[in-house]
């Protein structure tokens, strides 16, 4: 039972990826794990439940220790994709 507890505050608080946009210039990630691909078009993010990409031009990653990450440039796209279970 505890188990089963402790799995629902975890995807309730920890596991759900909050994402915040600010016109098509700053997105802001909460609880990114990981990040699987980046370069200056393309950033591919592990976040929670969803592999995250954010397609532009100039794009750079700030605060990334914070647990979340400050996504900025020219943002064309965003698709999300869920992640397999592991």
């Amino acid at each position: 039972m505890f188990d089963k507890l402790t799995d629902k505050i975890n995807a309730a608080f920890f596991e759900e990826a909050g994402i915040h946009i600010a016109g098509n210039r700053e997105l802001i990630l909460e609880n990114c794990r990981r990040i699987e691909e980046c370069s200056d078009v393309l950033m591919s993010l592990a976040c929670g439940k969803l592999l995250i990409h954010i397609w532009g031009n100039d794009l750079r990653a700030f605060d990334y220790k914070t647990g979340g990450l400050v996504i900025r440039g020219k943002i064309s796209q965003i698709e999300l994709e869920e992640r397999s279970p592991r």
